[in-house]
């Protein structure tokens, strides 16, 4: 009988010795020198979790990762995702990591006055999204940003994501738009801020562009937008390679403000944040024109006699500059039937079909405003 207890004893103290043992090893300094990375696929058990966190050299022992993660309770807790461990992480902080499902987040920024195409594209670029995106976008429904994702994310994820952040940015906005605007609409609202987008990446001078439409639309002018020419003829692909013509400038598409009267048909781009901004609170202004003015924004005008002088001093720099003799000067452009001063003289708000394509600005997306970024 003494023996049975004494052997019982023994075992006692056997499973007490590795249960400390265990719990010794699960809490103690792990082998990582420095920083790694794992991704926990989904459906993954423990024991394949355990297995694939020992190849990394994120444990020393498999096995006993296991029994700590079933004697903590966490074998149903266990999160998929790719996951940060520091260097000389215990098997116990590697668990509450996976647990926590606090999987490392990557960054997609669209830049503002990118196309729906375009964006798009960039999407299937990223490497680390998963699936195609379906169809594309209608021009203007996403909303330039920085957003952040976790590997493994879906590509139409991310474009519900930039529609549905789309849709409340711009219903905010519309709510605090200036009463006298003459837009009619958050669509009309996101047309005149994509032409705002395309013209300048002067953040300053976005309100003033919009005053300059927002005048010509009272006045009954034509907007005579040079990115309207360029999306009239090429849509989402964004950009002409090349310099305006004068056939490009008469071209009939329901985009080309040097024809049509008001706003384009659509947006032809997706404006950011601060382009929708202006288009709903334009500047108090009279100014009806604006032209390159060599330092990569833009000179204003209120008269005809003044913009042709800023035009002028424009030529001056370029010729200044070497830049070769490739674009319509004012009076070799579409002469138009109006009665306003602007159209009867066939230079537009932006300069004669010379304010967009000389101004490399509005030639180029932007950036997106890293201080927005969308979780």
């Amino acid at each position: 009988m003494s023996g049975l207890f004494t052997l019982a004893t023994l075992g006692v103290l056997a499973i007490g010795g590795v249960v400390y043992w265990g719990k010794a090893s699960f809490d103690e300094r792990g082998p990582l020198a420095q920083d790694a990375t794992v991704m926990i696929n989904r459906n993954q058990g423990v024991g394949e979790i355990a297995d694939s966190l020992e190849r990394a050299g994120v444990i020393s022992d498999a096995n006993v990762f296991k029994a700590g993660v079933a004697a903590y309770g966490a074998k149903d807790r266990m999160r998929f995702g790719e996951y940060a461990f520091p260097p000389g992480a215990s098997m116990r902080e590697v668990m509450e990591i996976i647990v926590s499902g606090k999987s490392i987040e990557h960054a997609f920024t669209a830049p503002e006055g990118l196309t729906s195409l375009q964006i798009v594209q960039r999407l299937r670029d990223q490497p680390l999204l998963t699936g195609d995106v379906k169809e594309v976008p209608p021009e203007g429904s996403l909303l330039p940003e920085t957003y952040k994702f976790t590997r493994g994310a879906s590509r139409e994820q991310m474009v519900a994501r930039m529609r549905q952040h789309r849709e409340a940015v711009v219903e905010e906005i519309w709510k605090g738009r200036d009463p006298a605007t003459k837009l009619k609409s958050p669509d009309e609202l996101v047309i005149m801020a994509s032409l705002i987008e395309k013209e300048t990446g002067v953040p300053e001078e976005r309100p003033q562009v919009a005053a300059v439409f927002a005048n010509r639309l009272a006045k009954g002018m034509r907007l005579q937008s040079d990115p309207t020419i360029v999306y009239g003829l090429v849509g989402g692909r964004g950009t002409l390679g090349r310099s305006l013509t004068r056939a490009d400038i008469q071209s009939k598409t329901p985009y080309n403000t040097y024809v049509v009267r008001g706003l384009p048909a659509g947006p032809i781009a997706n404006p950011g944040r601060d382009s929708l901004e202006a288009a709903a609170r334009p500047a108090k202004t009279s100014d009806l024109y604006f032209v390159a003015d060599g330092s990569g924004g833009h000179a204003f005008g209120k008269t005809l006699a003044e913009h042709n002088r800023n035009v002028a001093n424009w030529r001056k720099i370029e010729k200044q500059r070497g830049v070769p003799a490739d674009r319509l000067d004012p009076d070799e452009q579409t002469p138009e039937a109006s009665n306003d001063e602007a159209d009867a003289s066939g230079t537009g708000a932006a300069g004669s079909a010379a304010a967009a394509t000389s101004t490399p600005a509005a030639q180029r997306p932007k950036p997106a405003d890293p201080r927005r970024q969308q979780r």
